[in-house]
């Protein structure tokens, strides 16, 4: 793997960008959304909503964010509960 010095940021940052994608690109950003929602997704209800203003639309996505979180740390105290009935570690996968 070559090794590329540049002298400011902003050329470092421009060298990243990939301006002439291929399939193995579109890939491999694909898997990279696949890992992020595997570990935290959300699934939000399925449908059309209507919303009067901006402001009563992002209360719903934060109820269901935050409905989210607190499920998500329910279940995650239940785990350590059930590991300390059992007096030792356990190892969890995420599959």
């Amino acid at each position: 793997m070559p090794v590329f010095k540049y002298k400011t940021y902003e050329e470092a940052e421009k060298a990243l960008w990939n301006f002439n994608p291929g399939e193995k690109y579109y890939d491999r950003v694909s898997e990279l959304w696949d890992f992020a929602n595997e570990l935290s997704s959300i699934s939000y209800p399925q449908g059309i909503f209507k919303f009067k203003s901006i402001e009563e639309a992002n209360k719903h996505r934060e109820e269901i964010e935050i409905a989210h979180a607190k499920y998500l740390h329910i279940t995650k105290k239940q785990r350590c509960e059930e590991i300390k009935k059992r007096g030792k570690r356990m190892l969890f996968r995420l599959s």
